[in-house]
């Protein structure tokens, strides 16, 4: 590399926050597209979140295999130019169909920079090392979707909602550009892989093969579904539940900007400690604070201004809980292939999300004005979480150091 390796995170993390701006900007204006574009049903605005991460599911099957063959930039090139047209799609409908085909071609645009940006750490760094550098990663990373609904919140004061696709087009310009001109082609000509079915073939079933990467894919899939059904629900659960719609935007920037400090915390402790360990230890203590709130709803605690503090402290907890995590499932996951190393990252990525995408859009359709579905989802998918997790302690191999 012939950058540094702060500048590396840093380029790294803008990529990687494409998919979370996309996400979390569009959280102040879920209230607004349900009245504008879905009055009779506004559970149905979820869609435009759920859309958008299918999208980006779908999308990261191809791009992984793609940039083995083509080379990592082109691939993020395609992917900005189809999430730029697809957003001035959804800035200029007023049809929700449409809006909602649009933000699938967005979350397949979004898949490129997500799973190349993995690739491009696997390219780089290995082993815990690997784990380091995307924990610093998501410090970084954690900044925008706790800037992203407050700055979606002031476009959304000075024009209307749909000018937040705008936002969106000038965040993966810059990203692009910065990321085009201070990184070179991790994958020369001479060492892609011939973009046959049959060599993708075999690559997906040596990454399916591997009896750790299916525990670490099963892993990401409980890890990634809690953290969408946070996404999903806080924003209506704070306006419906609390009646606090309009400080939306304040409390969720708190609260994710001190879920950053997971991933510094990983970042010390994984080279010490391990993957296995930290990722075993935050589902464990996840079970624990969802019998807890399982038992302070009983009890009806959580609704006056005290319960209100006790749910954003809860909320903090499972932000925190993916800094611990998601990191390291993925490291876990890319370990044992970094020969394919895309491929890997577009079979490893696309199967957790899918997974998890199906399971938090289906629990987010269950709500009902209150809180009991998304504790109650959440307290069922620790529980499964720590139960597959305590299985990759097998597999764990002597840490040199």
């Amino acid at each position: 590399m012939r950058i540094s390796t702060p500048e590396f995170v840093a380029i790294m993390a803008m990529l990687v926050a494409t998919v979370a701006l996309s996400m979390d900007g569009m959280l102040p204006a879920l209230s607004m597209i349900a009245h504008d574009m879905t009055p009779d049903d506004s559970n149905r605005a979820q869609f435009v979140l759920s859309s958008f991460v299918v999208g980006m599911a779908i999308g990261t099957f191809f791009m992984g295999p793609i940039s083995d063959s083509f080379g990592r930039k082109r691939v993020i090139y395609c992917g900005a130019v189809l999430y730029i047209f697809c957003a001035v799609i959804c800035a200029t409908t007023d049809n929700f169909d449409v809006l909602l085909l649009a933000r699938l071609g967005q979350g397949i645009g979004a898949s490129a920079p997500r799973v190349v940006s993995q690739a491009l750490i696997r390219d780089f760094y290995q082993g815990r090392e690997m784990a380091r550098i995307s924990s610093f990663v998501m410090i970084i990373f954690s900044t925008v979707p706790a800037l992203a609904p407050l700055m979606g919140s002031i476009v959304m004061l000075a024009f209307d909602w749909q000018a937040i696709f705008g936002l969106f087009i000038l965040f993966v310009a810059i990203s692009t550009i910065w990321m085009a001109v201070r990184i070179d082609e991790s994958v020369p000509a001479n060492m892609r892989i011939p973009f046959r079915l049959g060599t993708i073939s075999a690559a997906v079933k040596e990454v399916l093969g591997h009896s750790e990467i299916i525990t670490s894919i099963i892993g990401l899939i409980f890890a990634y579904c809690i953290l969408f059904v946070a996404i999903f629900l806080v924003q209506p659960v704070f306006d419906q539940v609390y009646g606090r719609g309009a400080s939306f935007p304040y409390w969720f920037a708190l609260v994710a900007i001190l879920s950053a400090s997971s991933s510094f915390l990983n970042s010390q402790l994984v080279r010490r400690l391990g993957m296995r360990a930290l990722i075993n230890a935050a589902f464990q203590v996840q079970v624990v604070l969802c019998g807890v709130m399982l038992i302070l709803w009983y009890v009806d605690l959580l609704q006056d201004a005290v319960g209100f503090a006790i749910f954003v402290t809860w909320i903090f907890s499972l932000f925190f809980m993916a800094g611990m995590t998601i990191g390291n499932l993925t490291a876990l996951a890319m370990e044992p292939v970094g020969h394919i190393a895309g491929t890997a990252a577009s079979v490893i990525s696309a199967l957790a999300t899918i997974g998890s995408v199906i399971f938090a859009a289906i629990l987010g359709q269950f709500f009902d004005g209150t809180i009991l579905i998304m504790i109650f989802g959440v307290a069922v998918l620790a529980v499964l979480g720590a139960i597959v997790v305590h299985r990759l302690k097998r597999f764990e191999r002597p840490h040199k150091a």
